[in-house]
Formats: structure tokens, C-alpha cells, sequence
């Protein structure tokens, strides 16, 4: 028989009202070339808006859509003629054509170095320097977001020109992410999914000598913690990254080919958290959908060996509200990455929540702010299974990285 085993990670929980996604959240670039769009169109779980050609022809940067507010963090409101400017220089910077740059091997340093090529004709007072720095910097946490690394300083420059973004403006599932996979689920025969049932070991190449005449039939056998075995003609595995790195060494037996591990340990895999907290009443403007913190002491040409424990905050750049609110209730999602997201899973729930309500009411100046009366986050580092959150091309790394991990493994008999 042919057994095919499939690795389903796909998370959500509920809030006091409604439901939070503390995995995947977005279809980025929902349009025809986009797989989980048109899954999602076949199955009709979006709304008809989104579906839309006009929808599908937007063309967007990648980032989530909406209204942004800024603020500084003396608490001062930042408008449009300083962020403005900013936010174009960092998108002209980042069209520049990276391959020319052939000194600088990270994402980060290219863009430090294009910015202090264009510093040498600003023409700004020397507060209004640092702000457009520290913008500069908002920015450069936001991009670390999207690919889910510590620092740009670890994303590799040749892959970036690889990378495309598709056209469409961002959504999400009304429903939730998992609807899709339950949709999926729903063709599948019944009761062929086994759920809490982790695996030890894959045993490939005939690499076993079952007792069992039925598994010594088989190229593969699974080996379950609960000490099943579960003989097979092809396996697909599908676990993260975060937990290849890990366990590697353990999980096949014999071990992977030089050539897969070497591609394993390449590539980088970021960590990204989810901080939902939810008030009883919004202290923000319903006109905007993202609440932007610009720390005015920072610049992305300093770089400086963060205080995790006193200062982990830091790292957020971006508050965004949950839309809409008669379904969510009134929540803000902040999105946390790399070293200061994994210190974060050591807090408790208060220490966060207490500790980012410091960081809105020093923001917004509104010193009135309470405290959320719900918090939901993740913690994706301290889940073995996935050891954080997004995989990149780290420097070093390439796109036959990524091509060498997918390869199959050919089935070669066992000389007796």
C-alpha cells in the first residue's frame, strides 16, 4: 500500500470574542500564481471581495496593508512630511539593483551602506537627523519581520533579488487559516489521520531488518515514539526547519546525505512571535489599522548588544488592530523576532502585558492606558516541533539550498 504522511501545523486560538491565528495569518499576494489563493477560491472560504480581479491586480510591497499612525518614543506624533520621506528612501534603496554590490554579502549591510551614501546630502538639523535614522531603523525591524531573521545582517543579498512579491492586496481566512485545511481534509478517507502520535525515526533505504516479512517488504519504515512501526512506500516529510537542525542527526536512519545536511545547516530559520492583547475599550483611532513606534535613540549604524532583559520591547516596531472589530473585539496584534521574541517566551503572561502597556503609554503620551484584560501569545522557539517560525536564506546560503532539502531520496536496495 502506498502510506502517505503528512505534517499539519496550522494554529489558532479564541480571544474573549473572537478568534486570534498565533501561526499563519496572511495569504500574501493572493492571485493566480498564488497556491493557497486559488485552494482557497476552490473552496470558497474568502470573501468575495477579496476574490476579486480588481483585488488580484493590486500591486503591493510585500507589507501588510492599511493605515499606519507614528509615533516617537518622547511620545510626540509623527506626520506625514517626516514619514513620508523616509519610507520612500528605504523603498528606493531597497529597488536599487543589489547585484552590483558585490562587497557586502547580507541584506543589512547593503542597506547600510546605501544609507550612508545618501546621508552625505541631508540637509536636516541634527534632531531631525537622528528622527530620519531612527525611522530608517523602524523599518529595518519591520523587513525583519517579513523574513523572520534576527538581524538583516544574517539575510543573505544575492537570494533577495530571487524573491517575488505577488500581486494582490494581503487577506486573511474569515474563518481562520485552518478552514483550508479542514476543507482539504474533508477529500481524504476517514479516520487515515493520526493525530499525537510523534515520530522517533525513518528508517529508509531498507536500512531495517524487520522481524516483520510485511515490513522488510517496504523501503521505509516509520518508527513512532510509542514504539509503533509503520512500514511504508514513500514518506513526505514536512516538518520545519528549526526542527531538521535539531535532529538531523537522530530522525533518519542511516543518516542524510553530506550534501542535505550541508544544506540543512545553511539555511536560517528565524523566529517570529505573535503578542495579541486585547482591551476592554480601543485607545486607538478607528480610522487606522497599525500603530508604528519610532525609538529616537536608534540608529541601524550602531549597532548594539541588546539588554534582553531590560529592553526585549525594543525590538517591536509595529502594533497592528485586528479588523474588525465585531468580530475580533478590540485587540492588537504586536509581531516580535529573533533574539528578543525567544527571551520573551521566559516572561509571564502579566510581565508582557504589563510591560507593553508601559511601551503604548510612553508612545502615545496617553498615560491612562490600562492594562489589557486578555493576552494571547506564542512561543514557537519553545514548541519542539518547530524551534521558531520562518526559514530564509542565510548568508552563505542559496537557492540550490533550498532545491537540495526538497530533493528525493532514491530508493537504493540494500546489498545483503
Amino acid at each position: 500500500g502506498l502510506l502517505l504522511l503528512l505534517l499539519l501545523l496550522c494554529s489558532n486560538t479564541h480571544s474573549a470574542k473572537g478568534m486570534v491565528e498565533i501561526g499563519a495569518q496572511w495569504i500574501h499576494g493572493p492571485s493566480a500564481e498564488n497556491a493557497v489563493f486559488q485552494l482557497a477560491c476552490q473552496h470558497n472560504l474568502l470573501d468575495e471581495k477579496v476574490m476579486s480581479e480588481e483585488n488580484q491586480a493590486v500591486q503591493s510591497d510585500g507589507y501588510p496593508p492599511g493605515r499606519s499612525v507614528f509615533y516617537s518614543s518622547s511620545g510626540k506624533r509623527l506626520g506625514p512630511e517626516i514619514t513620508g520621506p523616509a519610507k520612500d528612501l528605504y523603498s528606493c534603496i531597497h529597488l536599487k539593483d543589489q547585484s552590483k554590490e558585490g562587497l557586502v554579502p547580507s541584506l543589512g549591510e547593503f542597506l547600510k551602506l546605501q544609507l550612508s551614501q545618501h546621508m552625505r546630502d541631508w540637509k536636516e538639523d541634527e534632531e531631525d537627523f537622528k528622527l530620519k535614522l531612527a525611522m530608517f531603523n523602524m523599518h529595518i525591524k519591520l523587513e525583519c519581520c517579513l523574513f523572520g531573521s534576527h538581524s538583516l545582517d544574517e539575510v543573505g543579498l544575492e537570494i533577495v533579488e530571487e524573491y517575488r512579491t505577488l500581486p494582490g492586496i494581503d487577506c486573511v481566512f474569515p474563518g481562520g487559516f485552518s478552514t483550508l485545511i479542514d476543507a482539504m481534509m474533508k477529500s481524504l478517507p476517514e479516520n487515515i489521520v493520526s493525530y499525537n502520535k510523534p515520530v522517533k525515526c525513518i528508517h529508509w533505504n531498507g536500512s531495517f531488518k524487520g522481524s516483520n516479512v510485511m515490513e522488510s517488504s517496504y523501503p521505509v519504515l516509520v518508527e513512532c515514539e510509542n514504539g509503533e512501526m509503520i512500514p511504508a512506500d514513500h514518506v513526505i516529510v514536512t516538518v520545519p526547519l528549526g526542527f531538521l537542525k535539531e535532529r538531523y542527526e537522530t530522525f533518519f536512519h542511516p543518516q542524510l546525505p553530506s550534501n542535505k545536511i550541508q544544506s540543512i545547516q545553511k539555511m536560517g530559520f528565524g523566529l517570529n512571535n505573535k503578542i495579541f492583547l486585547e482591551f476592554e475599550e480601543p485607545f486607538w483611532e478607528p480610522e487606522y489599522d497599525m500603530i508604528r513606534l519610532v525609538w529616537e535613540d536608534e540608529s541601524p549604524l550602531v549597532s548594539l548588544r541588546p539588554d534582553l532583559e531590560n529592553e526585549w520591547f525594543r525590538k517591536i516596531s509595529i502594533f497592528l488592530v485586528l479588523q474588525p472589530a465585531e468580530i475580533h473585539g478590540h485587540v492588537l496584534l504586536a509581531v516580535l523576532t529573533g533574539d528578543e521574541a525567544e527571551f520573551s517566551e521566559t516572561l509571564s503572561d502579566l510581565e508582557v502585558k504589563t510591560c507593553l502597556t508601559r511601551v503604548l503609554r510612553r508612545f502615545t503620551g496617553n498615560s491612562s492606558i490600562p492594562l489589557p484584560k486578555n493576552i494571547v501569545r506564542s512561543k514557537w522557539h519553545s514548541e519542539p516541533y518547530t524551534k521558531g517560525s520562518y526559514s530564509y536564506n542565510a548568508v552563505g546560503s542559496t537557492g540550490d539550498d533550498i532545491d537540495m532539502i526538497a530533493q528525493p531520496l532514491p530508493f537504493e536496495p540494500t546489498k545483503a
